[in-house]
Parts: C-alpha cells; sequence; structure tokens
C-alpha cells in the first residue's frame, strides 16, 4: 500500500469525522487508561518556551499548554477541519497559535533549531515513515530540546481479552494472542463509519528510529492507570485488557 494513499484515506476520514473526536485524548491526558500529564510530568516548566505540537487535532492540548504559560505555541495536523476547530477553541478562549496544515512525513515551514519542545498525542502512530518524521522533528529542536510522544501500546492490537463480550476472541476466559507482534504490516480498522489504516510498530522500532535521529530516549512509560487497576465489578472489555497490559505509551527524548 502505497504511503500518498494511506495519507488520503485517513486525511478524508479526520476531515469528515473531526467533530466526533473534539477534545478527546487532549493533555492532561496521554492516552486510554493511561497516567495523566498532571502525574507523569514529562514536560516539567514550559513557562516562556517555544512549543510545536505534531497532530494538534482540535487544538486542546495548546489550549492546555498556553494556561501553563508556554511563550510560543506552533500546531501541524493533516486535516484542515482540525485545524478549523483548533483556531475557533484557541480564539474563544483568548489564544492563539500558528497552525500549519501539513504531513508530518514532509519537512515543516517551521523554523530549525527554533523549538524547546516539540510533541503528540497520539498521534506519532499515524506516519508513514517513522524515520523520516522523526528526522524532521529533530531539525525543529534546539540542542537538548525535548521531544515527547503516546501513543497505542503495540501489544493492544495483538491480544485480545476473552470474556465473550463484544467481538472479543473466546477462549475460555483468557488473554489470547490475534495478532503477531513482530507484523508492522499497514491494515485496516473499521471507525464509525468509515476505516483507517494503520501500522502497529514494536516498541524497539519506535526506539531505533529515534536514536538514529539523533535522540536519547530519557523515559519509556508503559503502565496502567491506577484508577484502572483497582476498578472491580461490571468492566468493560479496554478495562479488563488494561488490568493485564498497557494499552497506551509515552516517550520523552532528547535530542543530542
Amino acid at each position: 500500500m502505497e504511503s500518498a494513499e494511506i495519507i488520503k484515506n485517513n486525511q478524508t476520514y479526520w476531515n469528515n469525522h473531526a467533530d466526533l473526536w473534539f477534545g478527546t485524548t487532549a493533555l492532561p491526558v496521554w492516552g486510554v487508561h493511561f497516567p495523566t500529564e498532571d502525574e507523569l510530568h514529562m514536560f516539567g516548566d514550559v513557562s516562556g518556551k517555544k512549543l510545536l505540537e505534531i497532530c494538534c487535532g482540535s487544538g486542546h492540548s495548546l489550549k492546555y499548554q498556553a494556561e501553563k504559560g508556554a511563550g510560543e505555541l506552533w500546531g501541524v495536523d493533516l486535516s484542515d477541519k482540525q485545524l478549523e476547530n483548533a483556531k475557533e477553541l484557541l480564539s474563544d478562549s483568548g489564544y492563539s497559535a500558528k497552525l500549519i496544515c501539513a504531513r508530518m512525513e514532509d519537512e515543516l515551514d517551521v523554523p530549525k533549531e527554533y523549538f524547546d519542545y516539540v510533541y503528540s498525542v497520539y498521534g506519532i502512530g499515524w506516519s508513514t515513515d517513522l524515520q523520516a518524521t522523526f528526522e524532521h522533528i529533530a531539525s525543529y529542536l534546539k540542542k537538548d530540546g525535548i521531544f515527547i510522544f503516546s501513543w497505542n501500546h503495540p501489544l493492544y492490537h495483538c491480544v485480545a481479552w476473552s470474556c465473550g463480550a463484544g467481538n472479543t476472541v473466546c477462549e475460555d476466559g483468557k488473554m489470547v494472542m490475534t495478532r503477531s507482534y513482530h507484523d508492522e504490516s499497514y491494515f485496516k480498522m473499521p471507525v464509525h463509519d468509515s476505516e483507517v489504516i494503520l501500522s502497529n510498530r514494536k516498541i524497539s522500532t519506535y526506539i531505533n528510529a529515534l536514536s538514529k535521529a539523533g535522540f536519547a530516549v530519557e523515559q519509556l512509560v508503559e503502565e496502567t492507570d491506577e484508577a484502572s487497576l483497582q476498578a472491580e465489578g461490571g468492566l468493560d472489555d479496554k478495562t479488563l485488557k488494561s488490568k493485564m497490559l498497557p494499552i497506551s505509551f509515552c516517550i520523552r527524548a532528547r535530542k543530542l
């Protein structure tokens, strides 16, 4: 499957369904059944700092950073509709950001060696060229600048909780492997009345690509939030799964 075809498909999905995702999975939330930024402190103090968000979506994470006193905010997204929502949200909240509609795989029209932080909340996994994306991000950061991103943990798509509900695999109440962890090929996933196209990359793929792009990984978080771990009774499949394995992960890396 060609990169341009995948990007076009996913862009169409987001333009048509942006409103359904308004404000979801945005800071302080890093991911599903996952500790929040208020617990992890992946950023530290962003007062006066220059920040660029990759896949900024509806702008809620940019608003979060503005409220933390960020000095300058930039946001990039593939979807015009997402950026329309982000512009309106920020304007209504009394904030602004420089918003760009572009593909993360391409070199962006942003300053080089300029940003203190580049970050992405559940966005990087959409990239069709991970190495190029990381190398571009490195070029936007100052020396010792920080790159932080979160995404689905790869085990999430490999394991099903066979509790007999929904579309899970029935195997006597056990968790079962339904996809090889080594399989990074693209697959189509039905969402709403459409479908998106994704690759389920291994954790090592992300870490090795970061290293090749000139980053040093400072922190890898692959945890489940405490509330999910302690939850009992009448739980949905995703919560049950989160008690056994991480649903999301987050990486903080420094540009060398």
